[in-house]
């Protein structure tokens, strides 16, 4: 039977709702005149092809957020299934950036965002817009560079869970 959702608590039934919605979990870095940062995010989307945009959205309470928004530069890497530790260690409040970063390799791609190493793509960025929507902020970005792994797997966040996709094979 579906369960219908109790009006006295709309925002837990919401986040309920939506941690049964499927997405790509994504280590999103900046770097520039604010310092190097990074924090894990689900919530990335395409926007438009022409030109090549997505949107990021970020909490606004976040220590981090100053720096996106000083440095106007993002890379969005979509994590392959291997780098789920990679995941939990940027998702966490309470490590310092500078173990995250020292837990794998990274290069800087043209915006000097830093671009993970083995990332299933790497989406680099220039942050053309930003929105404030309730508690977060919406980073409209045009991608200036994409770098690949060809026959990479996906790491998805579902039901609070990361469900590893394995890449499917070439006939």
């Amino acid at each position: 039977m579906d369960h219908i959702a109790d009006a006295a608590s709309p925002q837990h039934e919401f986040r309920d709702a939506m941690s049964r919605l499927a997405a790509a979990v994504n280590i999103i870095t900046t770097d520039g005149r604010a310092g190097r940062v990074g924090f894990t995010a689900t919530a990335v989307c395409s926007v438009t092809d022409a030109p090549p945009t997505i949107l990021v959205c970020m909490n606004l309470g976040s220590r981090r957020f100053a720096a996106f928004a000083e440095n106007r530069v993002l890379c969005v890497n979509v994590l392959d299934p291997v780098q789920a530790r990679l995941s939990d260690l940027f998702a966490r409040k309470d490590v310092e950036l500078d173990r995250c970063f020292a837990a794998a390799h990274w290069e800087a791609l043209g915006t000097g965002s830093p671009a993970l190493e083995g990332a299933a793509v790497c989406l680099d960025c220039k942050i053309v817009q930003i929105s404030e929507v309730g508690t977060h902020g919406v980073l409209l970005c045009e991608v200036q560079g994409v770098r690949s792994k060809p026959r990479s797997g996906a790491l998805l966040w579902h039901n609070r869970a990361y469900v590893p996709i394995q890449a499917a094979r070439a006939c």
